[in-house]
């Protein structure tokens, strides 16, 4: 997923409740439905991030040699201001490009069906 190329934005945004619940009919649903995805936008970034600055890893454990690397600095002021996962979610979830389903309905049409 390339964030930077999300339409998300960067500051927070007053959204109107009832369009974010006109898809699953509950704003609690769409609520747990957005932060479940927030996190996965989470793992996702922190994984990414961890990866790039791996490659900078010193290992040496002297105090005296503080090394700034121009590189790893960039890298992690890209990542500063990247939206937030929550803001990443919650414009996924307007523009319908989540995949949600809830296994309670599904099994109560099941039972109503047999």
């Amino acid at each position: 997923m390339d964030y930077k190329k999300s339409k998300a934005p960067v500051n927070t945004v007053t959204r109107n409740v009832m369009e974010l619940c006109d898809e699953t009919g509950n704003i609690y649903k769409s609520v747990a439905i957005i932060a479940k995805r927030a996190n996965q936008i989470s793992v996702q970034i922190k994984e990414d991030l961890s990866k790039k600055l791996a490659e900078f890893a010193s290992y040496n454990d002297s105090l005296e040699e503080v090394f700034e690397n121009r590189e790893q600095i960039e890298i992690s002021r890209y990542y500063e201001k990247l939206p937030k996962p929550t803001l990443l979610a919650t414009q996924e979830f307007v523009e319908g490009r989540v995949y949600w389903r809830d296994p309670q309905q599904e099994n109560a049409m099941a039972a109503e069906e047999a």
